[in-house]
């Protein structure tokens, strides 16, 4: 079975942990693994790693890869890159075209799975996925999750006539209801909340594109994969939901009874954290008095609360949310009123994830910026050049290996550098442990788009 995670989604509920930089998949919400990460494990159970693949935003390719890279201890390279999101659609679309092209069988069973929700426990719900790979050579099989109370948050699907143990007929699918009906569906039985994951074999989809969405199947059958790729921005934005499955006859539906929470709240995030004696959800730096049921994260500074009950409290370097824990939905229209203002909070934290490591923005303004740099083991930035500014480097941890205007040297702790203007220069770190640098930089303009590079090891020259 060749398993398939879904990690394009942008997560602005989860703001401002989640960035448009940095979503919701990539982020560690408990213990010490991502919520890709814990996916991609749970995948694990049903296929081999070289059978596991990820579609995903092509900007996402070196964050992903070092996630599934630090948790399977092997460099990680199944990665089908779309150019631009398109809904799951044309994004399963693809992968079935990228799985033909690898020389995959049209037999072969493949499992879609979102990347960022979190279900347990893992044998209930890899038994029950292998369970259904006879049935998936027939049928498009999703499944559904026992709701254990009314949520207006998530799409229903309804059962049809039982087909076998667990496994039933589709009556139709269900758009995210009002409270009222959330409870009408809850009490009645007959309704699964819609978990978004999807088992077939690439005949069976590819049948279900030529009969429902034919322009996708057409692109599937005359186009080979790169072709897709540079049409992908032609293609219909539309989910498999809308395209397939509200209109196919051969779908069926397991009934799954697991914990399953699709982390796209902060309320559902309360919901998974353990809680204290007053119903409180805390990490990080957080002191309460008189609080009550409220979800505080906080990453960097003390975060206080008095007084206050069913909020929720995210405190990040660059910004602080203050919200009610009900209305926690509406975090979206926040972000898309931000996004209309252009503030740089939508799209990137303090601290940028890049190749070859991260830095931190520690102190800006008009004229300087000063930045910590983490350069990992091996690692090296491209071979580069700024026209508007000069650069100063101190190295607090580690050995760095600095090549100004094509002359090397070694920079040790406690020691530094001067990269004037408009000169070639590159940053590496040959050592055994990751090199920790403080830039300071120096000029009448400090984007981060006055970067000339003219080789890098990452492609991005």
């Amino acid at each position: 079975m060749i398993s398939v995670i879904l990690a394009g989604g942008s997560g602005t509920r989860l703001w401002p942990y989640s960035r448009q930089n940095f979503p919701k998949q990539f982020l560690t919400l408990t213990g010490e693994k991502s919520l890709i990460q814990l996916t991609a494990e749970r995948l694990a159970s049903l296929s081999l790693v070289e059978d596991i693949y990820v579609v995903a935003g092509q900007q996402y390719k070196f964050t992903i890869a070092d996630h599934l890279c630090r948790l399977f201890g092997c460099e990680f390279s199944n990665l089908i890159l779309e150019p631009m999101g398109r809904n799951t659609a044309p994004a399963i679309a693809l992968t079935v075209k990228y799985l033909l092209e690898k020389g995959y069988d049209f037999d072969t069973v493949v499992f879609f799975s979102p990347s960022d929700h979190v279900v347990e426990p893992v044998d209930v719900f890899r038994d029950a996925v292998l369970s259904c790979e006879k049935e998936a050579r027939k049928h498009i099989v999703t499944f559904g999750i026992v709701p254990d109370k009314p949520e207006t948050g998530y799409g229903y699907i309804e059962l049809g006539k039982v087909k076998e143990s667990k496994l039933y007929e589709v009556s139709r699918f269900v758009e995210k209801p009002d409270l009222e009906r959330a409870k009408q569906y809850v009490e009645s039985g007959r309704y699964l909340w819609n978990a978004g994951m999807f088992l077939f074999s690439l005949q069976v989809i590819l049948d279900a594109f030529e009969k429902y969405m034919p322009e996708l199947f057409k692109a599937i059958s005359t186009m080979n994969f790169q072709q897709m790729v540079e049409n992908y921005r032609s293609f219909e934005n539309i989910s498999i939901d809308y395209g397939v499955m509200e209109k196919a006859s051969n779908i069926l539906c397991y009934q799954l009874q697991v914990h399953w929470n699709d982390v796209g709240s902060w309320d559902s995030v309360y919901e998974m954290l353990p809680h204290d004696e007053n119903g409180n959800a805390m990490v990080g730096d957080v002191a309460v008095v008189d609080t009550r049921n409220s979800l505080i994260l906080s990453r960097k500074n003390l975060t206080a609360l008095i007084g206050l009950d069913d909020v929720v409290v995210v405190e990040t370097e660059d910004a602080i949310l203050v919200a009610h824990r009900k209305a926690s939905q509406k975090v979206k229209d926040m972000v898309q009123m931000l996004a209309k203002k252009n503030r740089p909070e939508v799209t990137e934290h303090l601290t940028v994830y890049r190749p070859w490591g991260s830095y931190t923005v520690l102190e800006e303004s008009p004229r300087y910026k000063i930045k910590k740099i983490v350069v990992n083991v091996g690692a090296a930035l491209s071979l580069q050049r700024h026209q508007h500014r000069s650069e100063h480097w101190i190295v607090v941890k580690g050995t760095a290996l600095v090549e100004i205007d094509g002359k090397q040297q070694f920079v040790h702790e406690n020691e530094s550098v001067y990269v004037p203007k408009s000169t070639l220069h590159r940053l590496s770190n040959p050592g055994k442990i990751p090199l920790e640098m403080i830039e300071v930089q120096n000029g009448e303009y400090l984007g981060e788009d006055d970067i000339e590079r003219f080789d890098d090891h990452y492609g991005r020259s």
